[in-house]
């Protein structure tokens, strides 16, 4: 990726953390302990993944620049116990702990060399991509999460340029698995993604076609000529080459 992307993405992954911080900066301990739109996670549980995915993109972030991991990654059981501990603290240290581990991730971004940015590094799922591509994830995580703790930031807050580069990445996804979707058309954005030969056509807003793509919204407002398709779980791991 050249410098000029990267950067631009550590600026949306910095105006996004800031939208967040906005939203979560006056909880209570009450609304932190209320659901969130997860099933089964309440506020603190979303507040609580979201720094702990932040640690994680700083883990990686660390590996890239220096070819050595710096300590002992965290399994799945583990960020599942940190998970389950750090979901009912209090709003204070849920909201310190979101800013403190996104503050030091986009200072590890920002300290990433130019030339250790295409560096291929293992999501803990397994798939390899660049290290530039921690940055994306972290944006993606963040908007996407913020709509998930209602307190109302909904998809329609998305900036456009989320949701193109969202959807651009989702449909060759899609197209990839061979997903039975003919075409998917996003109107005020003038953009239509062709996918396949067979399975309906889909148009609706880019964020609300988003949303649905993401399991964030159903498609009643949709507009589809068939029958529309189960959808993987979303995200998918990228198409080789995307982005």
């Amino acid at each position: 990726m050249e410098t000029t992307g990267f950067e631009q993405l550590v600026t949306a992954v910095r105006a996004s953390a800031e939208r967040l911080g906005e939203s979560v900066g006056a909880l209570t301990d009450r609304e932190a302990r209320e659901p969130s739109l997860l099933p089964g996670w309440s506020r603190g549980h979303v507040l609580t993944h979201v720094a702990r995915s932040a640690d994680a993109y700083r883990w990686l972030l660390a590996v890239a620049r220096t070819g050595t991991p710096p300590g002992p990654r965290a399994d799945s059981a583990e960020l599942e116990r940190q998970l389950r501990e750090g979901a009912g603290r209090g709003a204070d240290a849920l909201v310190a702990d979101l800013r403190g581990s996104l503050d030091g991730l986009l200072a590890d971004a920002a300290a990433l060399p130019a030339e250790r940015r295409a560096v291929l590094v293992t999501a803990l799922a397994g798939w390899r991509h660049p290290a530039w591509y921690l940055l994306w994830r972290a944006w993606r995580e963040l908007e996407v999460h913020h709509v998930d703790l209602n307190l109302g930031y909904s998809p329609k807050s998305w900036p456009d340029d989320f949701v193109r580069r969202a959807l651009d990445e989702s449909v060759a996804a899609l197209a990839a698995r061979r997903v039975a979707l003919a075409r998917i058309g996003a109107e005020d954005l003038g953009r239509t993604w062709p996918l396949g030969e067979q399975g309906p056509v889909v148009r609706g807003p880019g964020h609300t076609l988003l949303a649905w793509l993401a399991g964030r919204a159903p498609a009643a407002d949709l507009r589809s000529d068939g029958p529309l398709p189960e959808l993987p779980r979303w995200p998918l791991p990228p198409v080789p080459g995307w982005g």
